[in-house]
């Protein structure tokens, strides 16, 4: 492998785990304020508040995740149709599109952090530009996958069927089944 490849699969795995890490403190805090309110008649202040910032951070770090696996919604009946130069030019038209987006969520992002940064939560006394904040990294997260897979198309290293960005359910059925093998060479194990 690669040292980008590399690189790719620890921030992916870092991703995993600070997601899991922060669904996991999400129930715990939910939870164990519920317990506290019917059982004790008290509650923990700051737990609702923490829960949707880190709801929040979540949403964001999981959109970064599903852009590398291709499992945002989208259309391919055209794309599908087309012959490779067309859905050569029409993959890059849409992720073009989408850099131009990530560019603009990042500059409003930048300003909403910038503009919250004296405006703090009235539980935890946390700062609001760390709710905002994570519009910057998705953005740079998500614009350096772009900017890799414009690069790929540029050097040829694609296959054609890495050109519909869009997964279908019997293809996704025969992706975990071959996961599922051996080797990855379709021997399925027992």
């Amino acid at each position: 492998m690669c040292l980008v490849e590399v690189l790719i699969q620890k921030v992916n795995s870092f991703l995993k785990f600070i997601i899991a890490l922060f669904l996991s403190l999400m129930a715990i805090f939910v939870f164990g304020n519920v317990v506290l309110r019917y059982a004790f008649n008290s509650g923990i202040t700051w737990s609702e508040e923490v829960s949707r910032f880190l709801f929040i951070w979540l949403i964001f770090l999981g959109a970064i995740l599903a852009l590398k696996d291709n499992e945002h919604l989208g259309v391919d009946s055209i794309v599908k149709k087309l012959p490779l130069k067309g859905k050569k030019i029409m993959y890059i038209i849409s992720n073009l599109l989408m850099l131009i987006t990530l560019i603009l969520v990042f500059d409003g992002s930048w300003k909403l952090t910038v503009m919250n940064i004296d405006q703090s939560a009235p539980a935890t006394g946390m700062s609001y530009a760390y709710i905002y904040m994570i519009g910057m990294v998705m953005s740079v997260c998500m614009g350096l996958i772009i900017i890799l897979r414009l690069f790929r198309v540029f050097f040829n290293k694609m296959s054609e069927n890495e050109f519909i960005m869009t997964t279908d359910s019997e293809e996704l059925v025969e992706q975990i089944e071959l996961e599922h093998t051996n080797d990855g060479k379709g021997v399925k194990t027992p």
